[in-house]
């Protein structure tokens, strides 16, 4: 298989190409209708983290253009294709989209939503650990999303719904219903009534908006407790046209003389590297000499970056954004950070990469275990089936005949200290689940994880004690139902050196 690594203009734009000698052997060419699979089979043999375990992904699979033919054909479609021939087993994460549009916009904060943020629960107290179609189902608000539809209707955070237009939820049918292509239904609403809900005659009808933006920074508090200053953050998502806006706020924080922060995540389920790497940056420091974290990619391509350089895959704390301002940074040498299992991606990098350097006191649920990193890949019109990485720069070169696009994982990121290996997520130092009976308000220092963390930076016993009689956490989330889930995006340029560069034909 004739494979060749070139370089494009942008953010790390890498392809694939058919005529380089490096790798000699059949060249094989598709035939029939399977653009798609084409694309996708090129994609993920050169970028792929786990390229090297596929036996389908191997370079030398295909001997002849017929063998390739038909192993493209070998799946009824594109879908089918890529998760019974190109997914490693192990991998949890990687996923496609028949609509690179609706993908990109995701990774920008912009979806097509009604802005209720909710997690699903179904009762396992009779010890039934596997969802089933016929188990009931409820739903309960985390938040909702400022300027949104939700926004305008009479419904809040800690609020119980159990059905959907007359039908109750199940595990059968809440897909469907919720995440349809019904852009307005109706919540039936219920009372908590201790995990066994009962419906209350209330009911909410919501309508989805195209094109919602989300802005992730979403509560900015500074608290003063006795002698005690307290910032508070909480951040929904690694969103990085608000980069500015998280900079900001903690210019904001440190003009309130904060000293300890409270670091909201429990709803944070990723998106981009270099925000996490501007947020560690704005807890810890302008540090440029301090490594945050160490990219570590499948052999061919992390052979090809560090053919002339063993240190270019290193990234180093921030000391301004991607707009030139100069990061506001607290400087702090402890921060609690607060996670639930929908804490994910670059909610887990922060965690990873502080932890060399200060002390991450984590208060909650273990985290979802999300330790790779992914790039979004398009097809070239130029030579179909050749995949390039997505910028907005060539959105006009997107093949206009094929609207597929692949989110990869291609790599991992590694710590100061050298460690990635958090699949099982990070399990809190202090453990709380939240209270379904008892939400509380989001930034009020009542809120039962909150409290707890003001509580352990004071050493003054918080009001009363919040463990939920009942500890029940949501099996899913209406965030794994978008294009995004769990996602973390390496969306940052990497510099090739030179002389790599020279043996690399430029497009």
């Amino acid at each position: 298989m004739k494979k060749l690594v070139y370089l494009l203009v942008g953010l790390l734009v890498l392809s694939c190409s058919k005529d380089d000698d490096a790798n000699p052997g059949p060249d094989p060419q598709p035939v029939g209708d399977t653009n798609v699979q084409d694309f996708m089979w090129q994609a993920m043999n050169l970028w792929y983290f786990w390229q090297g375990d596929v036996a389908d992904l191997a370079d030398d699979r295909f001997g002849t253009d017929a063998e390739y033919s038909e192993f493209l054909d070998s799946e009824d479609s594109p879908t089918a294709f890529f998760e019974n021939r190109l997914r490693f087993v192990e991998d949890r994460f990687s996923f496609y989209s028949d609509d690179y549009t609706e993908l990109t916009q995701n990774l920008a904060g912009i979806s097509r939503s009604n802005g209720l943020e909710f997690g699903l629960i179904y009762d396992d107290a009779n010890g039934n650990s596997q969802l089933d179609d016929t188990d009931p189902i409820f739903g309960v608000v985390r938040y909702v999303v400022n300027g949104s539809n939700a926004a305008t209707a009479d419904i809040g955070r800690g609020e119980i719904f159990v059905g959907v237009d007359g039908t109750m939820l199940n595990g059968g049918n809440y897909a469907d219903l919720l995440f349809g292509e019904n852009a307005t239904y109706t919540l039936m609403m219920a009372d908590y009534n201790g995990g066994d809900p009962v419906v209350n005659g209330k009911e909410v009808t919501l309508t989805k908006e195209e094109g919602l933006a989300e802005n992730p920074v979403y509560i900015v508090k500074s608290f003063e407790i006795g002698a005690d200053r307290i910032g508070y953050l909480m951040y929904n998502g690694f969103t990085n046209e608000y980069d500015e806006d998280l900079n900001d706020a903690f210019g904001s924080l440190v003009a309130d003389g904060v000293t300890d922060l409270v670091l909201d995540l429990r709803y944070n389920s990723g998106g981009s590297v270099n925000s996490s790497r501007l947020l560690s940056s704005m807890i810890y420091g302008r540090n440029p000499n301090d490594l945050y974290l160490r990219q570590r990619w499948n052999d061919k391509i992390q052979e090809a970056f560090t053919r002339d350089d063993p240190n270019a895959l290193d990234d180093y704390f921030a000391t301004q954004t991607g707009a030139g301002s100069v990061i506001n940074t607290l400087n702090l040498q402890r921060v609690y950070i607060l996670t639930t299992g929908s804490t994910a991606s670059a909610s887990e990098l922060v965690i990873n990469g502080l932890d060399p350097y200060i002390e991450v006191i984590q208060i909650g649920t273990t985290t979802t275990g999300k330790n790779e990193f992914s790039l979004t890949m398009v097809d070239d019109p130029g030579r179909p089936g050749a995949p390039f990485i997505y910028s907005a720069s060539r959105e006009n070169q997107i093949d206009p005949e094929n609207n597929w696009a692949i989110q990869p994982l291609v790599g991992r990121n590694e710590n100061a200290v050298g460690f990635s290996d958090y699949t099982a997520g990070f399990a809190p130092e202090i453990e709380l689940r939240e209270d379904l009976g008892n939400m509380g308000v989001l930034g009020d220092d009542d809120e039962p994880l909150l409290a707890r963390a003001i509580q352990e930076i004071t050493g003054v016993s918080a009001k009363r004690s919040w463990q939920p009689e009942r500890p029940i956490e949501a099996f899913t989330h209406n965030g794994m139902f978008t294009p995004m889930r769990n996602n973390m995006v390496l969306d940052k340029d990497i510099q090739l050196p030179p002389s790599l560069l020279e043996r690399m034909p430029q497009q």
